[in-house]
């Protein structure tokens, strides 16, 4: 293993613990060097970089998301990822909605859906 892939190994666990166990085993038998690319290259490498924080990373990657409108199963991840490091339910309902100007509003009310589902869950998981 690289010392790129080492340290998106860390930095993927930071956002969502677990996950890049659970992306090797989904790609493993089909295409385990996609998992090894997304560890490797956004995590290890952009991830990386100085100048941006990870809590600004992850909002500007939940408004890239928004935006694309057809990424709701990464949208719902980096919602969730950026609740565990720290951003607010406040700060990611902002960024979608700002995405309502930029990206139109049906890219943000899907957006937003994928929130509230997010945020209900998460909810629904502190009430156990």
């Amino acid at each position: 293993m690289t010392s790129r892939y080492e340290s998106g190994l860390t930095k993927l666990n930071e956002l969502a613990p677990g996950a890049a166990d659970s992306m090797m085993d989904t790609f493993r038998d089909v295409c385990p060097d996609l998992a090894k690319y997304t560890i490797e290259f956004p995590f290890g490498e952009v991830l990386q970089r100085d100048g941006l924080d990870f809590r600004t990373r992850e909002l500007a990657t939940i408004a890239a998301l928004t935006a694309m409108g057809n990424c709701q199963p990464q949208l719902k991840g980096h919602i969730s990822g950026a609740l565990n490091i720290g951003c607010t339910q406040k700060e990611i309902t902002e960024v979608i909605l700002q995405m309502s100007v930029y990206a139109g509003f049906p890219a943000a009310i899907n957006g937003m859906t994928a929130a509230k589902e997010v945020f209900e869950l998460l909810d629904d998981h502190d009430a156990e």
